[in-house]
């Protein structure tokens, strides 16, 4: 423990006010969208990845990458998207153990309708809430944070 690198007070601070804002942030945009479409915010996430995609479509390990989620949780939410006729599933015919999800017309349907209320939750509670440059330093640090953390491949 004498090599610790403990943190300074504004380090802790810095920790302290991610955690906080990540859980509220988090709690009020899943609330925002169940009240709104029915969807949770994996699902959200899910659709808006599809409908940017070719044909509206992602192979499941490329969608489960893109979301930094399980492929076991990807598979769930998938499953109940699906049992809402929002995602389909097909095989991929030059790969056998190949998946694709793809978006319906009604899962474009339901992501049209959702959108707006979520972008307005987003702008509500963390955009307009922060000034130009603490947006350009929210984005870069937590992209740097992303980029180490994704060079490790865990």
């Amino acid at each position: 423990m004498g090599d610790t690198r403990w943190l300074s007070a504004e380090e802790m601070r810095a920790w302290n006010a991610f955690l906080a804002a990540s859980a509220l942030l988090n709690r009020q945009l899943e609330q925002q969208l169940k009240d709104d479409s029915g969807l949770s915010h994996p699902q959200y996430e899910i659709l808006v990845r599809l409908s940017a995609a070719p044909d509206g479509e992602l192979r499941m390990t490329e969608l489960a990458n893109g979301l930094i989620n399980s492929k076991s949780g990807l598979t769930y939410q998938v499953t109940q998207l699906e049992k809402a006729g929002l995602v389909r599933r097909r095989t991929c015919p030059t790969d056998v153990r190949g998946v694709y999800a793809v978006l319906t017309d009604a899962g474009r349907r339901r992501l049209e309708e959702a959108a707006p209320g979520h972008v307005a939750a987003v702008r509500a509670h963390l955009i307009d809430v922060l000034t130009p440059e603490q947006i350009t330093a929210v984005a870069d640090g937590l992209g740097e944070v992303t980029a180490r953390l994704r060079a490790l491949g865990r």
